[in-house]
């Protein structure tokens, strides 16, 4: 479908998130073909479910099979078509566990935001590619996605809302805690 899952580093990396924060409640914007789906519900407590967004039916189509043939029943997934930053505003405030986004690098910082409003204290946020594909390092690297990433990761790591971390798996999660 020429979509790149995510790495199998960061699905553990996503399954030891979901597992820490006992999650009940997890939003994954970008359903993608289920693979990351398959992580965080392997990590989610047994009665939590998992609601994920894409703009792609197709998408969404093979993303329930997948999730079928992993073992989980159709009420363990909640599958939203549309485009997430119409989609999250109707999501509840407080009600998330964590919240994982494997979108555009162009819509991150308003996921981030989103976030901040969708998750419960101590809630988790996850942003994959936080790396831009080896980029983020490189200061000679000013191509628009890079230079957006960099962007949403300093924001996150200078504010005061949030307690993060850049984990080296697969191509970078950036991993945050809501302050409490």
């Amino acid at each position: 479908m020429g979509l790149e899952p995510v790495a199998p580093g960061a699905g553990a990396a996503l399954r030891l998130l979901a597992a820490a924060g006992g999650a009940r409640a997890v939003v994954e914007i970008g359903t993608g073909t289920g693979v990351s789906g398959v992580w965080l519900l392997r990590g989610m407590r047994p009665d939590g479910v998992l609601t994920t967004i894409d703009l792609e039916s197709e998408h969404q189509r093979i993303a329930r099979r997948i999730f079928q043939e992993a073992g989980f029943a159709p009420s363990r997934t909640r599958i939203i078509a549309g485009r997430a930053l119409d989609v999250l505003p109707r999501l509840a405030d407080g009600a998330y566990d964590m919240i994982f986004v494997d979108a555009d690098p162009a819509e991150f910082g308003a996921c981030v935001d989103a976030a901040l409003r969708l998750l419960r204290p101590a809630g988790v946020l996850a942003l994959n590619g936080a790396l831009a594909g080896g980029r983020i390092g490189d200061p000679a690297a000013r191509d628009l996605d890079t230079v957006t990433i960099r962007e949403v990761v300093k924001a996150v790591r200078e504010s005061e809302e949030w307690i993060p971390a850049l984990l080296p798996a697969g191509d970078g999660l950036l991993a945050a805690v809501k302050h409490a």
